[in-house]
């Protein structure tokens, strides 16, 4: 015991003092912020920075009108009649005095139509909301040549009343699907990262040791499943160092911007009435999702004797993580999609879909439950058969990328 516990320390204490480890955590830590801090950012850059459209009305009573819906549509957008010929208004753009140039003029049923020009098309945005404003004059018009009132219109674009229902019970009404949805997809990403990250740091730490040959000394004295859990562990309790301190600062990042808890992104998202069961699940599929690929990339990175073959060795392993987390997005839409269903029931996926199917329905308690022992059969099934390879995997040197190296490691263990 005295054993596994000193080289949980080293592994935890050893990563933590890193300049990676805290180089990394300072940049993520300013990412956050900065993302908590996104609209302010943005409009701090943006004050006092309109884009100026130069306007050619060749109609003569198109301008003003498209003036005040632009005005309600968007006020970052500036209009300005152009009094020179097109040429002049082409070569005003080239110059930079005018982000484009707009040429109104009216089809053969009297109706707008428009051109607009500019440096290039890469920009989507400002005609997008030109176009909008246009369409609402071009409604208008269309409206009063055939003698509709406001009140007619009005109803001709009046949303059909829609409702949906749920029939089973205890369903999820529409706007808990809607916090859900959110509240599931960030926590979706927080697995998806910490898997990735957290594995591939203990794969380069079995390979790192077995390179430098240590693993020859601490083979001797300690068993391959104390040393494997231990290291496992420590890194485990790195993520969760990391993990709490950035959930922390993102919190009160967030909290400062909005000022409060209640409405806005926190009501959207989720945020401000959090399910204490969604919260029990999202850390029980995360720690079991973190040993199972912890556990899968020890042994794995015990199979290398070089840095530079890790990434080749797990990216079988990476591309499972990116496949569950690929099938959890488009679970997001369609929950209840019987491939969804099913995919949650494969170990390697069952961390993010479970999880996801958790938090978007009402599902028996039986289900998540099976999710669970699936997921520790999995895990003991993995520790059983990783520390044999890993006992023999870490006596292997020379040049070893391939997984048949899995059997000479299963050799090496039986020949002790």
């Amino acid at each position: 015991m005295n054993n596994f516990m000193t080289i949980l320390l080293h592994t935890y204490l050893s990563k933590l003092k890193t300049k990676s480890f805290m180089i990394t955590t300072i940049i993520t830590v300013l990412i956050v912020v900065g993302l908590a801090n996104l609209s302010g950012i943005i409009d701090f850059f943006n004050k006092d920075s309109q884009e100026k459209i130069a306007v050619i009305d060749e109609t003569g009573m198109l301008y003003t009108s498209l003036d005040d819906q632009m005005k309600a549509i968007n006020n970052d957008i500036s209009l300005e009649a152009f009094k020179g010929t097109e040429e002049d208004g082409e070569k005003a753009v080239k110059d930079g005095e005018y982000k484009g140039l707009l040429l109104l003029s009216l089809d053969q049923e009297e109706l707008p139509e428009a051109t607009y020009k500019s440096r290039s098309i890469a920009d989507s945005a400002i005609p997008s909301e030109l176009q909008n404003g246009l369409q609402q004059i071009k409604t208008q018009i269309a409206a009063s040549q055939i003698n509709l009132s406001p009140e007619e219109l009005g109803k001709l674009y009046e949303p059909v009343p829609f409702e949906q229902i749920a029939l089973e019970e205890n369903a999820k009404t529409e706007e808990e699907l809607n916090q859900a949805r959110g509240l599931v997809y960030v926590l979706l990403f927080v697995i998806y990262f910490a898997v990735i990250l957290y594995a591939n740091m203990i794969a380069m730490e079995v390979a790192t040791e077995k390179s430098s040959r240590v693993m020859e000394i601490l083979i001797s004295s300690v068993s391959p499943i104390k040393q494997m859990f231990a290291k496992i562990l420590g890194i485990g309790l790195l993520s969760l160092t990391q993990m709490a301190f950035l959930l922390l600062v993102g919190y009160y990042s967030i909290k400062q911007n909005l000022n409060s808890m209640e409405g806005g992104f926190f009501e959207f998202f989720g945020f401000g009435n959090i399910p204490a069961s969604t919260i029990a699940y999202a850390l029980i599929f995360f720690i079991l999702g973190y040993f199972l690929y912890a556990t899968l990339a020890a042994f794995l990175g015990s199979l290398v004797s070089r840095i530079e073959d890790i990434q080749q060795m797990i990216t079988p392993m990476t591309m499972m993580v990116v496949a569950g987390f690929m099938i959890a997005m488009f679970g997001l839409s369609q929950p209840e999609a019987s491939f969804v269903t099913i995919t949650s029931y494969i170990p390697f996926f069952t961390p993010m879909l479970m999880f996801m199917r958790v938090g978007m329905l009402t599902l028996p308690v039986w289900e998540p439950i099976l999710g669970i022992v699936i997921l520790l059969a999995t895990i003991a099934v993995l520790a059983v058969f990783g520390a044999r390879v890993y006992r023999g995997g870490v006596l292997m040197y020379g040049k070893s990328n391939s997984f048949k190296d899995i059997k000479k490691a299963l050799q090496l263990t039986k020949n002790e």
